[in-house]
C-alpha cells in the first residue's frame, strides 16, 4: 500500500513539473492569447506607402508579427520604437513584422509619425477600409497577430506591449 501511494506521490510531482516547466516558456503577460489550435489566415491583403496592394502569402517562410496600430493611440506612440527595435534584431533569421495603420491617417501623417519617433526599420503599411480590423475581429488598439511560417495566427496580444522584453524574445525565436 505503501508503495502505491508512494507511485501516486511521483507521479503527481512529475505532472506538476512537467506543467510548470512548460509555462515557464511563455511570457507572463496577462494580454497574450496563445491559440490551441492556429488559425489559418488567407486573403489577407493591405497597401504600402505606395498604394499598392500587398498580400500576407508574401512573407510566406517568415515569422510575422502584424501590428494594427493608429498615430493617435497612445499605446501605440509607446509601443512602436521597441518593434522598430525588434526587426532589427539579428538573433532573428527570418522576421518580418507588418505595422498596419488602421485610423485613417494620411500617409504624410504616418510619416511623420514615423520620423516623431524615429522609427527606421519599419515599412508603413494602411488598411483604410478598416476591413482586416474587422477581419481579425479587433477589439483595441494596439492589437498584435503572430503568425508562423505556416500562415496561421498562433497567438494574439491586444494592448500594449515591450518588445524589448527578454522574455518575449526569446518565445518569438521558438518560431523563428
Amino acid at each position: 500500500m505503501k508503495l502505491l501511494t508512494l507511485k501516486f506521490i511521483l507521479i503527481f510531482i512529475y505532472l506538476i513539473s512537467s506543467s510548470s516547466s512548460y509555462a515557464i516558456q511563455q511570457p507572463n503577460l496577462k494580454n497574450l492569447v496563445i491559440h490551441k489550435d492556429p488559425i489559418k489566415l488567407e486573403k489577407i491583403n493591405f497597401k504600402n506607402i505606395n498604394n499598392e496592394i500587398i498580400n500576407l502569402s508574401d512573407f510566406k517562410n517568415s515569422l510575422i508579427i502584424i501590428n494594427f496600430w493608429a498615430t493617435w493611440c497612445a499605446p501605440c506612440i509607446e509601443e512602436m520604437p521597441s518593434l522598430n527595435k525588434l526587426q532589427s534584431n539579428t538573433d532573428f533569421k527570418s522576421l518580418e513584422i507588418i505595422p498596419i495603420n488602421i485610423g485613417r491617417d494620411s500617409v504624410e501623417k504616418s510619416s511623420d509619425f514615423y520620423k516623431k519617433l524615429k522609427i527606421n526599420n519599419l515599412e508603413l503599411y494602411f488598411d483604410e477600409s478598416v476591413e482586416l480590423a474587422n477581419k481579425f475581429l479587433l477589439r483595441g488598439l494596439p492589437t498584435t497577430i503572430f503568425v508562423n511560417k505556416n500562415g496561421e495566427e498562433f497567438a494574439r496580444i491586444i494592448g500594449y506591449v515591450d518588445f524589448d522584453n527578454k522574455k518575449i524574445i526569446e518565445w518569438l525565436k521558438e518560431y523563428d
